[in-house]
């Protein structure tokens, strides 16, 4: 008797909050199995327990994505465990407003990189080889409309979104002829932990869920650039093509990111 074909199964950093919850939900919700990763793994395992996900169909790993033998070795343990999964998705980031005139937040500048652009290479690195040699599979990786173009005080989240717009671009490049799908998705302002303590209005503002669901639409149809909601990829192209004068203009009164120190 042949064995049952198993369910999907998706790998996703920073499930411990947010975004990445979300989209742990909205897939487990379509039948598929979860591989959940975070620095913070008892409290994904606890949440686990309080939405009565089955032990059988979520697994948790314990990652910090600063730190590349960390994340790899997640990856390399799904493997081993769960099997190579139809789709990553690389959501871990932090956000935090910087002053470039002081010194101290170049640790700020320094962390925004290792997490949100080291970290997401580190987190697609052990699964590329092995979805090409499949010749299947999906890489998705969470950029921000503010990665198109740069805010005042918000210089190393913007800078680290535009490197993540790029990178996943030259990935999908390199990845195409195998099989391998990469996608990319720009969130506008989504109401996670990471935009509530925000001092400026967040227009289009919607829940971690309905970003979830238009989310796991894309990566379904294996779209290669998303931005959510529609609305704020309007915007962005609006903001894009404003003469840099004009623009500056518009940006001077606008509320800054709190830094760390706030």
């Amino acid at each position: 008797m042949n064995q049952a074909t198993p369910a999907p199964l998706v790998y996703i950093t920073g499930a411990s909050s947010g975004i990445g919850q979300a989209l742990a939900l909205r897939f487990h919700r379509a039948g598929w199995r979860l591989a959940l990763v975070a620095r913070r793994a008892a409290d994904i395992e606890q949440w686990a327990s309080d939405q009565s996900l089955p032990t059988e169909g979520v697994a948790v790993y314990g990652a910090d994505v600063r730190q590349i033998e960390s994340i790899t070795g997640a990856g390399r343990a799904c493997i081993a465990r769960q099997g190579l999964p139809d789709v990553v998705i690389a959501n871990a980031g932090i956000s935090v407003g910087v002053d470039t005139a002081d010194a101290a937040d170049l640790e700020a500048i320094r962390a925004t990189y290792e997490t949100n652009n080291l970290g997401m290479a580190a987190t697609f690195q052990p699964f590329v080889a092995a979805m090409g040699q499949r010749g299947s599979g999906r890489l998705v990786g969470i950029a921000s409309v503010s990665g198109i173009r740069g805010l005042p005080g918000h210089g190393a989240y913007c800078a680290s979104k535009a490197a993540t717009i790029s990178y996943c671009e030259s990935l999908r490049g390199e990845c195409r002829s195998q099989g391998v799908r990469v996608v990319t998705l720009c969130p506008g302002y989504i109401d996670t932990p990471l935009t509530r303590g925000n001092r400026y209005s967040m227009p289009f503002l919607m829940t971690a869920e309905a970003f979830a669901e238009q989310a796991f639409r894309a990566i379904e149809a294996g779209a290669s650039y998303r931005v959510i909601p529609w609305q704020m990829g309007v915007v962005a192209k609006l903001l894009r093509v404003l003469p840099n004068a004009l623009f500056d203009r518009v940006m001077a009164g606008r509320g800054r990111k709190r830094r760390q120190h706030e």
